[in-house]
């Protein structure tokens, strides 16, 4: 298992906590400490680019910040060896989504166009606004660059999303 492909990055150590080896973690997960639900973590550092498997022994909010105790770490020396290191899950960890559920890492890339057949861009990126997701949708095929945000509100905004044909549909006026 060491094809980028199979792991899915969830953040980094960021600093060490203590001195009996727990690790300060940033969290790319939301909530952001959704990443201590995953028992089992694969490490890269950026030294030695293998993916190495470490399993989780405890890990909890601590005021602003993520921090861990890892199988194998204790004492504050071990841990700052890991600042800067990768923190990835395997792809078969992912629960598994209802349909119509996608995972945001699935959604980049995708080709949107309107229910008219006309081409918006592909989605860029994916950002929360609290009342729903919004999609950025770039033009990179125009000269102007031109950017969409929409919202990602089924049946109202989406019409489909094809993961297979990496094609999203959307009610959209390409103007907006």
């Amino acid at each position: 298992m060491n094809q980028s492909d199979d792991y899915i990055l969830l953040g980094k150590i960021s600093g060490v906590h203590g001195i009996k080896g727990w690790v300060k973690v940033f969290s790319h997960t939301s909530p952001r400490v959704k990443i201590t639900e995953y028992s089992q973590w694969y490490m890269k550092s950026s030294k030695d680019q293998s993916w190495v498997s470490r399993k989780l022994i405890e890990g909890k909010e601590q005021g602003k910040n993520i921090i861990a105790q890892l199988d194998g770490i204790q004492y504050r020396d071990e841990a700052e060896a890991l600042v800067g290191t990768e923190i990835a899950i395997h792809k078969d960890q992912l629960e598994v989504l209802a349909e119509g559920e996608y995972f945001w890492r699935d959604l980049i890339g995708l080709s949107v166009e309107t229910t008219l057949g006309e081409k918006l861009g592909q989605i860029d990126w994916l950002f929360n606004t609290g009342s729903n997701d919004v999609i950025v949708v770039k033009d990179t095929e125009s000269a102007e660059l031109k950017e969409h945000l929409l919202p990602f509100i089924y049946d109202d905004v989406i019409k489909t999303v094809d993961i297979d044909k990496s094609l999203m549909v959307v009610d959209w006026d390409p103007e907006f």
